[in-house]
């Protein structure tokens, strides 16, 4: 924010309180209640100009925004914020690199914030079913993961269900994936027909309702062919601090308490969140020996130079790791990205799945009327200075995400694929190649993917 604003906010602080402290001298009889006159409401052009005079400050391209500019041709700050990210050119790439600056209601903001309906970038006041699907194949519709607090937990769906019919409609493909997206996402209501894993099939009608999620979605620790091995699935850097927090030391201990010498991280449908959460995970897997080094640098525009900032290790935990394992995919963003970036430079880095989504910046909420804005605000670089991996960070291994299998089988195909490399050394049998998604499933699977935010959320804000 800049100083002008600091000052003019001051004053009226400093104003409230002196008129406040005349009025407790005056006489002892109570005062005639105040005539309270609520203020004008904000206009909604003021809103959105609001908008763009912060992200003419903070903006990480903000130099590459033309004066012509105009914010009243939009909508809305949520429509200013995508208008913004056609200036954010970067060396080595031909289009703009700014996917991501957004804006939101702050009553959204907060519910999403605090972990409640908080992986959809639509999320409303009334909440959402609490599932969410993939395509395995062409017209092979999967529950990816359901919350377990939510409608579609309560009603025992499980991840592996395969869908078949949607409100009636059987045209389950990805060439129908708005269709999906509508009903699966955006609807009040909705009925579905699943094929469980032992052939049978149920219908189940869903009501949209509000529910905290589970970000520490399953661990446990397996013991194969000598080897003691920690699998974590964590769906999100986004929640309360102190209960994730909490979360992580009891994982973590319950690890070390079983000899665990080998950590698989399932990352998969992580689109991020608090830079915090990153660190304080990176800590507890990152080894001893790093111990007050660098993990991490966030770096602004010159207007906010002052506020780059190096975070350093600060090791959490008994656990000593020379390699860690992350099975990863096109969901898995933002803080998710960050943690395998920031452990690069310190451990044998082995990633599962596919590239991930791509996304080395972050930002933080900026109040505008009954609006936060997000436009992206910084960088982030390791200890080696890599960054700028906005193609998404490759896998070491092309491996299928094994849609048929419920969280925690050893046979799901990426689970299966990291446990195999632990235990003989190779991720894939010899006659197994590479997985290649098809363009067609590909497609279908991103427009499924788009509903989601990928969010690094920053501490440290300009001065």
């Amino acid at each position: 924010m800049h100083k002008t604003s600091f000052r003019l906010i001051l004053l009226v602080i400093i104003t409230g309180v002196i008129i406040s402290c005349k009025k407790e001298k005056q006489a002892a009889a109570p005062p005639p209640p105040p005539v309270v006159t609520p203020p004008p409401p904000v206009s909604a052009d003021v809103i959105k100009d609001s908008a763009l005079i912060y992200s003419k400050d903070i903006y990480l391209w903000n130099t590459q925004i033309p004066a012509t500019f105009n914010a009243k041709d939009y909508s809305d700050p949520d429509k200013v914020m995508e208008a913004l990210r056609q200036f954010s050119m970067e060396p080595g790439f031909t289009q703009p690199v700014d996917r991501f600056s957004f804006a939101m209601k702050k009553v959204d903001w907060d519910n999403m914030s605090a972990g409640f309906n908080s992986v959809f970038s639509s999320t409303t006041a009334d909440g959402d079913f609490g599932i969410t699907v993939f395509f395995k194949v062409e017209g092979d519709l999967r529950v990816r993961l359901t919350e377990p607090n939510s409608p579609a937990g309560a009603a025992g769906i499980k991840r592996g269900w395969r869908i078949t019919k949607i409100n009636g409609n059987t045209n389950i493909t990805t060439g129908n994936s708005t269709f999906i997206v509508d009903n699966i996402y955006d609807a009040a209501t909705v009925n579905i027909t699943f094929k469980k894993p032992d052939g049978s099939s149920v219908d189940i009608s869903l009501n949209r309702d509000k529910y905290k999620e589970k970000p520490v979605y399953l661990d446990t620790v397996y013991n194969i062919n000598n080897k003691k091995i920690g699998y974590l699935v964590f769906n999100s850097f986004l929640g309360k601090v102190t209960e994730i927090t909490s979360e992580f030391q009891r994982v973590f201990t319950n690890f070390a308490g079983a000899g665990v010498n080998d950590i698989i991280i399932d990352l998969r449908y992580n689109g991020g969140g608090y830079v915090s959460l990153q660190e304080k995970l990176a800590n507890y897997l990152v080894n001893a020996t790093s111990n007050g080094s660098v993990m991490m640098k966030q770096v602004y525009n010159a207007n906010n130079s002052a506020s780059n900032h190096t975070t350093n290790f600060t090791k959490e935990g008994s656990i000593n790791l020379t390699r860690i394992y992350f099975i990863v995919g096109r969901a898995s963003a933002s803080a998710s990205e960050l943690l395998i970036n920031n452990l690069k430079p310190y451990l044998d880095v082995k990633l599962i799945g596919g590239t991930t989504y791509g996304k080395p910046v972050g930002f933080f909420p900026i109040p505008v009327g009954e609006w936060y804005i997000f436009p992206v605000s910084f960088r982030t670089t390791n200890k080696n200075g890599e960054g700028n991996y906005f193609n998404g960070i490759a896998p070491t291994s092309n491996v299928a995400d094994g849609l048929d299998k419920d969280w925690g089988d050893i046979t799901e195909t990426s689970l299966a694929s990291a446990i195999r490399h632990i235990t003989t050394g190779t991720f894939r049998i010899p006659a197994e190649q590479p997985y290649i998604e098809p363009m067609n499933v590909a497609s279908g699977n991103k427009t499924l993917e788009s509903p989601f935010l990928k969010v690094t959320i920053g501490d440290v804000k300009p001065l």
